[in-house]
């Protein structure tokens, strides 16, 4: 039988073999803290593309070495880099999937450790750096950022242009423009981060000008075969005071008169303590918001555990496709089994995992 999630989908001059793909995540990994991807990252993304996915995207990647979260971040500001990207986007491409990169600065939530070893920001003498944000509004528990300058935000777009030139080089089919979960532009987007007067601060019109600004840097970089991706926080979950789904909409729409090709709809991130109310799906209706309000081609996420969840979404048309991130750290077969329980055929199992296949 066929089924909507795994139908094809073009966008621009690529096409993903399905709509089951692999949501940014990272690992912080780089030990050597000098944003060039390592074996880790080959296997981690490779098993991805081998178990079937549609689109293997990368973690959120650095454009500058102070846009890492941590020292132990992916970059793209480099050649070394680049061509370290392009060995795992060669092997992803030979398993049948499409490889795309996140490209981030995290703002006031950068310079932080690596979780697994402490909370809260990385001190100079131990490899932190300075962080910078709209406004010198420090996320609970991290230091205060510095204010950026005028000419220190105009140049801004230029670097995601660079990285993205970059990404192109190393063979990603697409890239992705990280503005949620409270990095930079997300920091610029909403009123609880940006209390700037001058030119980014103010109006939505205002707080929205670094991000389209950085879409259209990024659209006139990679050329108009490639498709370019916003990931948005649809709400703060502080409403009326912060970031909200009508504003999403509105810059969603925005973003896509500037050369974006699709929203990558999350939520939260800006401030802790909030309270969310998470369950399977939780975050679709925010995605089915921005298709159906704004026109635009949306992927959803947010609890999406199995095929037959992912095809209602895609069936539905509540999302055009499906980003997974936690179900694909326990299974990163997760297509080949979700088209075993939805009853459809694959052409693209590996040869040598055929004696694996369910029986019938």
């Amino acid at each position: 039988m066929s089924a909507a999630l795994f139908s094809p989908l073009t966008i621009r001059g690529v096409t993903a073999r399905n709509r089951l793909w692999v949501s940014p995540m990272c690992q912080y990994s780089v030990e050597a803290h000098d944003g060039v991807p390592t074996d880790w990252h080959l296997v981690h993304l490779g098993s991805f593309a081998r178990g079937g996915a549609g689109l293997v995207m990368a973690e959120a990647t650095g454009v500058v070495p102070e846009g890492r979260i941590t020292p132990g971040d992916t970059g793209l500001w480099n050649d070394v880099q680049r061509d370290a990207w392009a060995r795992i986007v060669t092997f992803i491409h030979s398993q049948g999937a499409l490889a795309g990169v996140q490209l981030a600065h995290a703002g006031r939530k950068a310079s932080t450790h690596v979780p697994w070893e402490g909370d809260g920001s990385v001190e100079a003498d131990a490899g932190g750096w300075e962080t910078v944000a709209p406004s010198a509004i420090a996320f609970p528990g991290y230091a205060t950022p510095r204010e950026l300058t005028a000419a220190e935000i105009e140049a801004l777009p230029g670097a995601w242009a660079a990285a993205a030139t970059r990404a192109i080089s190393a063979g990603f089919d697409l890239v992705e423009i990280h503005s949620a979960h409270g990095y930079l532009l997300h920091e610029f987007l909403s009123p609880l981060s940006n209390e700037r007067t001058d030119q980014w601060g103010g109006s939505l019109e205002n707080r929205a000008r670094l991000l389209l600004d950085v879409v259209r840097a990024v659209r006139a970089a990679v050329g108009p075969d490639t498709p370019v991706f916003v990931r948005l926080s649809a709400t703060d979950w502080s409403e009326p005071a912060g970031w909200t789904l009508e504003d999403t909409v509105t810059v969603s729409r925005w973003a896509t008169e500037a050369g974006a090709d699709l929203m990558d709809v999350s939520s939260g991130g800006l401030i802790p303590g909030v309270r969310i109310p998470t369950g399977p799906g939780y975050q679709v209706p925010f995605a089915h918001a921005v298709r159906s309000q704004a026109d635009a081609v949306v992927a959803s996420v947010g609890q999406i555990t199995s095929g037959v969840q992912a095809e209602q979404i895609i069936a539905t048309g509540e999302a055009d496709a499906v980003l997974v991130a936690r179900e694909f750290l326990r299974d990163p077969h997760l297509p080949l089994r979700a088209a075993h329980d939805l009853g459809v055929e694959l052409d693209y199992w590996p040869n040598q995992y055929l004696r694996g296949r369910w029986p019938h």
